[in-house]
């Protein structure tokens, strides 16, 4: 790759050895006309992350204790370390899927030069729990249609209307990007516990810049989650949510967790049924189980909206991302 990249793609990982080898392959086979670089920033990685990373020798390495990482301000360091124009952002479990991503997530700056950010489509994998799946689907389905680019930027009026704030800065830095030097000298990204790519697309939107969505620029992305990592990531989410102040939050009663848990289950338990990509034996599977995601879903919401922000512990207790920390630094531990 040439001296001077035009992109830079940033993957930050910890622990990502099962999809990171598939990510630099497709970004091998990018389709892309002009010089780009891979960074990848790992945050102590204890598993074989590190040695499948060296093994691409065209890719920068640099490494953080995990001590230091933070959702946004890692991005941030990813901005003063980048020597592109734009900075491309995956996931470490985010993978292109074609040749094209990196052009179709780049092509907004190029088309609409007032665009600053960009978020790209996402698609569940195939073995993805049906309520994530589907969840995944209708969420990306009513950013804009496929086979355009779709611009978002807030009106006087509008501003005024938190409905449609809070649709508009939707942003998912699973797969993104956005100009160097504005993440730079404009508005970095907010070095908060969660949530950071939603507060970076609220304040897109609220200081009068465009956001675009590109849907073409698709990765295959869904968390791969036991039934308890997802009741503790949805905790994460929405304390997340109520710890940057991003919309309304009503704490809901135990009846109504079990009514939308049923609610859900329905709507669900149909499209499996409808779902072509299912065997009838997997229907019959998850037709079992998906009914507890659901509850588990709601239990957590529940749980997440009545908890004191300034109770650390119980925010602690809740937390996946405390749990996997604290399992990181017993493995740092018992290695010395």
């Amino acid at each position: 790759m040439a001296d001077e990249p035009v992109v830079t793609v940033t993957i930050l990982t910890y622990n990502g050895e099962k999809y990171i080898e598939r990510i630099l392959k497709k970004l091998r086979k990018q389709d892309f006309p002009e010089a780009f670089e891979v960074l990848v920033i790992d945050s102590g990685s204890t598993d074989r992350t590190l040695d499948i990373v060296r093994s691409f020798p065209e890719v920068r390495l640099h490494e953080i204790p995990n001590s230091e990482f933070g959702h946004g301000k890692t991005r941030n360091l990813a901005a003063q370390l980048a020597r592109g124009e734009f900075i491309a952002y995956l996931t470490h479990d985010a993978v292109p899927s074609n040749k094209h991503w990196m052009t179709e997530i780049i092509e907004p700056f190029r088309r609409f030069p007032e665009v600053v950010a960009v978020l790209g489509k996402q698609v569940a994998r195939p073995r993805a729990f049906p309520l994530q799946k589907y969840e995944i689907h209708g969420m990306f389905r009513h950013l804009g249609p496929d086979f355009g680019t779709t611009l978002y930027y807030a009106t006087p009026e509008l501003l005024k209307d938190k409905a449609s704030i809070s649709v508009m800065s939707f942003y998912s830095d699973v797969n993104s990007a956005v100009r160097r030097q504005f993440l730079l000298d404009v508005i970095p990204y907010r070095d908060v516990r969660y949530a950071e790519d939603q507060m970076f697309g609220n304040d897109v939107i609220m200081n009068g810049y465009v956001k675009a969505y590109a849907p073409r620029a698709m990765v295959e992305h869904s968390n791969d989650l036991t039934l308890s990592e997802y009741r503790d990531r949805i905790f994460d989410e929405t304390v997340g949510l109520r710890q940057i102040g991003t919309g309304e939050l009503p704490v809901i009663s135990r009846s109504a967790v079990v009514f939308y848990a049923f609610k859900g289950t329905v709507g669900d338990s149909i499209r499996i049924v409808r779902d072509h990509a299912y065997s009838w034996k997997r229907k019959a599977y998850w037709l079992a189980i998906n009914p507890a995601f659901h509850l588990s879903k709601w239990q957590s919401y529940r749980r997440s909206a009545l908890v004191d922000l300034d109770d650390h512990g119980a925010i602690s207790a809740g937390s996946l991302e405390h749990k996997r920390k604290l399992k990181h630094e017993a493995k740092a531990a018992a290695k010395r």
